[in-house]
């Protein structure tokens, strides 16, 4: 039996114009920046899904481009989560899904679907949209996880929820929006930014080991114990899961950096 889940490192995107000298090869062409970056580390924060539509063929020529084990994370198309009544995104949930995010196939991540600061909870609503996400795609498993920023949401009763139908909270390390530590599905899913670009590896080094720690500890099965719960009182049942750690926002330039920083900690390579 395997003793801990799998543990990825990412950034979000791929394409940043000061990454072309931070991060990128000299010389490289912007065409070959995906297979360089899949390659440095293990899965990618796809942000252009939130704005924009895309089809079939993208989505298999992204899955072409990485390597064996990589994996994209999509974020959610934002008409699906920015809406008063959640009940009603049914149409265009199935609009994105459909659209061809299947033709990833083993390397389609987590789905996130990201609420704005703006949406407070309300158990019927949020228990609504729950009911909407889908198992499979076209054969493809989906696994989700939300992103809530709004105080409200820090409740034993949304914890409960989100456990009732195995999905992630995201755990947002935000100057400002609220950090939710528990731990309600099969996997675990980190947005670090608090990073700065003043900083070669985005985040210091000693809080690069810290989260790498916390990082293993999530993979374990168990809850690093530092972290703010919304449900404290709730008995985590102990069993690997795989954990996604994305370097997000502040300290953008170096984000790559962080990520290959955080998983040679993992690897035991620093």
């Amino acid at each position: 039996m395997t003793k801990s889940g799998t543990i990825r490192a990412g950034m979000g995107g791929w394409t940043f114009e000061p990454w072309n000298t931070s991060f990128y090869p000299e010389k490289l062409p912007k065409a070959k920046q995906l297979n360089y970056a899949s390659r440095q580390v293990p899965t990618i924060e796809v942000n252009g899904t939130y704005y924009s539509s895309f089809k079939e063929p993208t989505f298999v020529k992204w899955a072409s481009e990485a390597p064996d084990g990589f994996v994209y994370s999509l974020k959610g198309n934002r008409f699906i989560t920015n809406r008063r009544v959640l009940g009603e995104a049914g149409e265009s949930m199935m609009r994105f899904l459909e659209s061809g995010v299947a033709a990833l196939g083993e390397k389609l991540g987590p789905i996130l679907w990201q609420f704005a600061p703006t949406k407070k909870f309300d158990p019927d609503d949020f228990e609504a949209f729950l009911k909407l996400l889908p198992e499979k795609q076209d054969g493809v498993k989906l696994r989700h996880t939300v992103e809530v920023r709004n105080p409200s949401f820090v409740v034993p009763e949304f914890a409960a929820l989100l456990r009732k139908y195995n999905v992630p909270v995201v755990y947002a390390d935000h100057a400002t929006y609220p950090a939710i530590a528990d731990v309600t599905g099969d996997f675990v899913y980190a947005r670090l930014q608090t990073g700065s670009d003043d900083i070669a590896t985005c985040y210091e080094p000693r809080a690069l080991d810290d989260w790498a720690a916390r990082a293993r500890t999530w993979a374990e099965g168990r809850v690093p114990d530092d972290l703010h719960r919304a449900d404290p009182a709730y008995d985590v049942p102990v069993k690997p899961r795989d954990v996604f750690v994305y370097f997000i926002t502040s300290g953008k330039v170096h984000a790559p950096h962080g990520a290959m920083a955080f998983m040679q900690r993992v690897n035991g390579s620093t």
